[in-house]
């Protein structure tokens, strides 16, 4: 299906790809992997034709629908539901088209390929697939733009899978999903219906999803089959066996050393020591695979505490007054605790964490801190508040002033920043150094506890590893919020369950976890697959599209009737939100008051409309339901 043929490209005076070449069938589910800044998301640029090759080139076998997720999140006033149906560029076409075709046959082949393409049941699909990457029903109606960046990238994603392209191309796709997300997403790509190439540094994805792994290295792209797991011991047998090739080469060429020292100055072995000397000059040694040295990722030991270091009992926490995100905390903390917290995104797992950390004080209820108690705490949104002028000794200078250089770089080297590392600035740094850069931040005065919310995003897969030995090895607490299964399962041994507005512990592991979710998610698609397969026998498949479609047709002006509705309820929102930002605006407080008067009174009007569209709407669109029973 894809065939990669030579291909040869630079990039800023790098060479990325040196004359590469890989091939993989369709059906395929091939994980892409290599340490970061190898040139991955650049491949998948090429394949896409965002760039171009210097040479060779990427051949697709037939006409292949290309998917990949947008750059930009989506926004606008447009709801999740109705962003992730509009992916489907055909069936939005069709629907478009049948609202203006007046041809009685053209709307009856809009209806057929309505029903041929399963239209009908498109609505279900793209909200199961939003459910499962965090999206209760009532975001789903909700604005696109009333979200954050990183929920919309959700989004994003949920219109990709909703079109099921051919060969679908992914990047780090779990990097803005919690661990509830990223088990479903594990669990639907294991079943995806095309041909799937996905970069990613999560080993349990790795694991669960591809049947190929795709390894790049030093501009080579050689094809592995099996997961992650069978490549790194096909991969470490590799090396065994290019080091006992090399051992034996050096044996022989000692071997053949010995023999020419011996008899290159005698007339009658001249011959034969001239021809031995030949041979030796052909005997190069094996090239071995590169096996790059992992960073280094070394958190200092802390004083003991006499235990416990945090206690809360019956605490509520939150950020208003009088509405706590959090309420009736019942926890206990000791330095040897591996403390992980589970919940969907929203649930108050950052919230908790902040508590835990001094960030947020308790609103009632009791919470006990050890006077001497230090913390680390460690968040993605840190590495934005890093001066990209500063290099990693100018940040540690600024938080340690008194501190002599020697002993700053010292500490910086625990985390790979040594020699010139260390006055490299920021701007320059990939995400995964950068996140290097604040452990060594935050572990500074060797704290007692360390809290990670999410540390994983942009490490590669050796640098997780090296997190996950070095959080083991430390001896204060660890408390981790982290989408990464994998380093949850190595390094805690507790799990607190944030639901439901507070916080419990979780009678199980990481394996009782997953088969929770994803038991949840399996029921809910075998009940949707049972409700299709229930159509009743009878009529011949040509003679069901023409009674469908004579029905369709038949409520086709109950139909229009509903979408007006819904798009004056749009329009009418829309008004109250612009009229409501007006509302905020504080100079309005200040000027004449009958301007506000005014305002407040078209406020409630709109208010009275809304709800009485709504209300409309909702009668229109329980009549075209049992219209299309």
């Amino acid at each position: 299906m894809l065939h990669i043929n030579d291909l040869v490209f630079r990039y800023g005076g790098r060479v990325l790809f040196d004359h590469a070449t890989a091939a993989f069938s369709k059906g395929w589910r091939v994980g892409l992997v290599g340490r970061n800044g190898t040139g991955k998301s650049t491949l998948l640029k090429l394949i896409c034709n965002e760039m171009s090759p210097d040479n060779g080139d990427i051949r697709l076998a037939g006409r292949v629908r290309l998917g990949r997720v947008a750059q930009e999140a989506p926004g606008g006033e447009r709801n999740l539901l109705d962003t992730v149906l509009a992916a489907d560029t055909e069936r939005a076409a069709l629907l478009a088209e049948e609202e203006t075709a007046t041809d009685a046959f053209r709307i009856a082949e809009i209806h057929e390929r309505l029903i041929e393409i399963d239209a009908a049941r498109a609505p279900a699909r793209a909200a199961r697939i939003l459910s499962g990457l965090g999206f209760d029903e009532a975001a789903q109606a909700r604005p696109c733009g009333s979200f954050s960046g990183g929920w919309r990238m959700r989004v994003a994603l949920a219109a990709l899978l909703f079109v099921e392209p051919d060969l679908l191309l992914l990047d780090e796709p779990t990097n803005h999903l919690d661990l509830e997300a990223t088990l479903w997403l594990e669990d639907y790509l294991a079943s995806y219906p095309g041909t799937l190439l996905l970069i990613s540094h999560d080993r349990d994805l790795l694991n669960h999803v591809p049947d190929h792994i795709l390894h790049l290295e030093n501009g080579k792209l050689e094809l592995y089959a099996g997961n992650y797991d069978r490549f790194e011991r096909t991969r470490a047998e590799k090396l065994e066996r290019i080091a006992a090739q090399n051992v034996k080469l050096q044996a022989q060429r000692k071997h053949i050393q010995a023999f020419v020292d011996r008899f290159r100055y005698k007339a009658s072995k001249a011959r034969q020591a001239q021809s031995r000397l030949k041979a030796l000059a052909k005997m190069q040694p094996i090239v071995a695979m590169a096996e790059q040295e992992a960073v280094p990722l070394d958190f200092p030991t802390p004083d003991q505490l006499a235990p416990p270091i945090i206690t809360l009992d019956g605490a509520s926490v939150g950020y208003r007054p009088g509405q706590p995100v959090l309420r009736g905390l019942d926890l206990r903390i000791d330095m040897d605790d591996r403390i992980a917290l589970l919940g969907a995104n929203g649930n108050g797992k950052s919230t908790l964490a902040r508590l835990l950390s001094g960030r947020l004080q308790a609103m009632d209820g009791v919470m006990t801190r050890s006077p001497k108690l230090r913390v680390g705490y460690f968040a993605q949104d840190q590495a934005e508040e890093l001066d990209l002028n500063g290099t990693p000794v100018s940040h540690l200078a600024r938080l340690m002033p008194t501190a002599p250089e020697l002993k700053l770089r010292n500490h910086l080297g625990r985390f790979g920043f040594s020699g010139r590392q260390a006055e490299v600035t920021v701007g320059s740094l990939s995400g995964g150094e950068k996140a290097r850069l604040l452990f060594a931040l935050i572990s500074r005065e060797a704290p007692h506890l360390v809290i990670l919310d999410e540390p994983t995003n942009h490490l590669d897969i050796d640098t997780r590893e090296a997190l996950v030995q070095s959080l083991n090895a430390f001896e204060g607490a660890v408390i981790l919020v982290s989408h990464d299964a994998h380093l949850v399962e190595l390094v805690a041994d507790r799990l607190i369950l944030v639901k439901d507005g507070t916080a419990r512990p979780f009678d199980g592991d990481m394996d009782d976890y997953r088969r929770l979710l994803l038991d949840q998610g399996r029921q809910a698609r075998r009940e949707a697959k049972a409700e299709k397969a229930e159509a009743p026998a009878g009529p011949s498949k040509k003679e069901q599209r023409k009674a469908a479609a004579e029905a369709r047709a038949a409520a086709e002006p109950l139909r229009r009737k509903v979408r007006d509705a819904e798009r004056n309820l749009e329009r009418l929102t829309a008004e109250r939100a612009k009229l409501e930002a007006e509302m905020a605006d504080p100079a309005l407080y200040d000027g004449r008051p009958d301007r506000l008067v005014t305002l407040q009174t078209k406020h409630a009007d709109l208010a009275a409309r809304i709800a009485a569209t709504e209300e409309a709407w909702l009668l229109l669109q329980e009549e075209l339901e049992q219209a299309d029973a």
